[in-house]
Parts: structure tokens; sequence; C-alpha cells
């Protein structure tokens, strides 16, 4: 089976790809290499599976490929790719969110209403819920998106599902619940965090710490990407969580556990898109796709940390 993979080199992406070569599953993966981190993070990541027989690269932006050549004989497609941050979508940046998160999402599914994959999957996040008390937060409940960032992957979602009832794309969006694990990006949380840890330095904390995330470690993210490309619905929206609603401070607790060190906070006020709360319901993954998150918050903090310490600088 060939699958293609947006996002390759990332995160979240090179997990995946990991895992859907290790099945012995053909794969193209695709990254832009967007420079909103170093570069040289991606380039670890792709180093795990360079040497791939069953394994093709593609550097480039999909906003300037050729689609429909790239998922000729695709059967599955992940679109992971985007361009994330909650903070930095603000203002002048808002343009690179409306590129890399909705008319790179609408490009690829021009291409594959023409060429007809198996499956369309497409990462989302828990930012389109915004800031709310109805919890858990339901993939049937309101979307009201309080950044940029999180009303240009609503966008992208809502492409989604119009591609796939005029066009019967069989797509299936996810919602991923701040995700965290080995190869974290650097500008997210728990990376920061850590690295501050290690080096004895200062560790910004946004707020009171008292907010509460649904953290979802990444190999349960992946297993439910992998559940949505065999599910034999489409047009549908599930949330991806950790099934736990956790405070800031008690995760940060549990990171000086795992690490054995004292972290130093400075304190600033909560930032503009910011969220108080989020928490997942599970019940439509679990029963539709098989979904169940088996890594609990402190044995998936333990590997990021060793992770983290692997780092040469």
């Amino acid at each position: 089976m060939k699958t293609l993979v947006t996002g390759a080199a990332g995160f979240i992406g090179s997990h995946l790809v990991q895992k859907l070569l290790a099945s012995g599953r053909e794969v193209i993966g695709v990254d832009s290499f967007l420079d909103n981190y170093p570069r040289s993070f991606k380039d670890g990541n792709l180093a795990l599976f360079a040497g791939a027989k069953n394994f093709t690269f593609i550097p480039g932006d999909l906003l300037n490929l050729d689609l429909k050549t790239l998922l000729r004989d695709v059967e599955v497609v992940f679109h992971l790719a985007g361009q994330p941050g909650v903070r930095s979508s603000w203002g002048k940046e808002f343009n690179r969110y409306t590129e890399n998160n909705i008319m790179a999402t609408q490009l690829l599914l021009e291409a594959a209403k023409e060429v007809k994959p198996a499956k369309f999957v497409y990462a989302s996040t828990s930012s389109v819920y915004g800031d709310t008390d109805d919890l858990p937060m339901r993939e049937e409940g309101g979307t009201r998106p309080v950044s940029p960032y999180g009303a240009t992957k609503l966008a992208a979602e809502h492409l989604c599902h119009l591609y796939c009832k005029a066009f019967g794309v069989p797509t299936v969006a996810l919602r991923f619940f701040t995700v965290y694990g080995p190869r974290q990006r650097p500008d997210m949380f728990f990376h920061i965090f850590m690295r501050a840890l290690l080096r004895g330095d200062e560790v910004p904390l946004y707020d009171d710490g008292e907010q509460t995330r649904d953290f979802t470690y990444c190999g349960d993210i992946i297993d439910g990407l992998l559940g949505a490309a065999a599910y034999p619905g489409q047009g549908e929206v599930f949330n991806l969580g950790g099934g736990s609603q956790v405070s800031l401070l008690h995760a940060i607790a549990l990171a000086e556990k795992v690490s054995g060190r004292t972290a130093k906070l400075k304190r600033f006020d909560r930032q503009k898109g910011d969220v108080r709360h989020t928490a997942a319901r599970l019940d439509l993954a679990r029963s539709k796709l098989g979904y169940a998150p088996k890594v609990g918050l402190e044995e998936g903090l333990a590997a990021e940390w060793q992770w983290i310490c692997s780092l040469k600088d």
C-alpha cells in the first residue's frame, strides 16, 4: 500500500512514517521545512529512516508541487503539514497560516478529487473549540476559535467536509489535543520547559498554571491516525486526546519528578489565543476508530526527558 505523509519530517509526521515503514508500507514523505524552528531537528528526524528502501522523500511546498502526480497510486493520504502555533498566528504572520493551512489543504483535496485515494486523513486541532467551559469538548459541540491558527485549521476541516460531500473524497478529520513526547517541536511547552530544566535556566509560565490540558502522547496519536485510515466511514471528525484533564502546575511537578530537577518558573500574563481548559470526549474515537490512549502523562514525560537529554545542543 502506497501512503503519502505531508509534514513527514516533523514531530508527529516522523513518528507516523516510522510506524508505517515498520509495517511494510511504501511511504512518500513531503516536507517544506518551514522556518518556525531550526531545520536541524527535522533533519535529525529524517535521518532515522532516510535509508529505508520503501521510503521516498520529496522536499517541497504543497503550494508549488504537482500534486496529481504526487498522489498517483497513493491509497492513503495523511495530511499533517501546516503552519503551527497559536501565539505566532496574529498580525502579519496570518498570511502564512492561510497559505499553509487553508490553501495547501484545498489544493491537496483538489488533487485527491481526481486521483481518489481510499482515505484522506486530516490533522486538525483542539484549538478549533476555542475557550469554552462546555467540557468535555465534543465533536458536535460549538467551534469558536480564539486564535487565527484555530480559525485556519477549522476552515481546512470545513474544506475536508465540502470535498467529501461534493466529490466523494473520503476524508476523516482528527482533532489533536496537546501532543507531547520525543521529537516534540522546540517551540512547544514541554520541550522549552525540559531544555530549561536541563540547563538550569528560567522557564516561562503564562497565566497562573491552573489552566488544564488534555495532554496526549505522540504514540497514542499515531494509533489514532492509523485507526482513522482503516475506518470505513468518511466525512467525520474525531477527538484524539490523552483521556485526562491535568493542570499545568501538576504537569510541571511530574516533569520535575522524572527529571530529578526543580524548575525556576518566571511568570507572565496569559497570552492572546490561549484557552483556559481543554478536555476531549473520546467516545466516538473509541467506538469507531478503536482508539484507546495507553501512555500516561508521567510515563510519557519520562520518555520525552530521556530524548531531551540525548540532544547534542
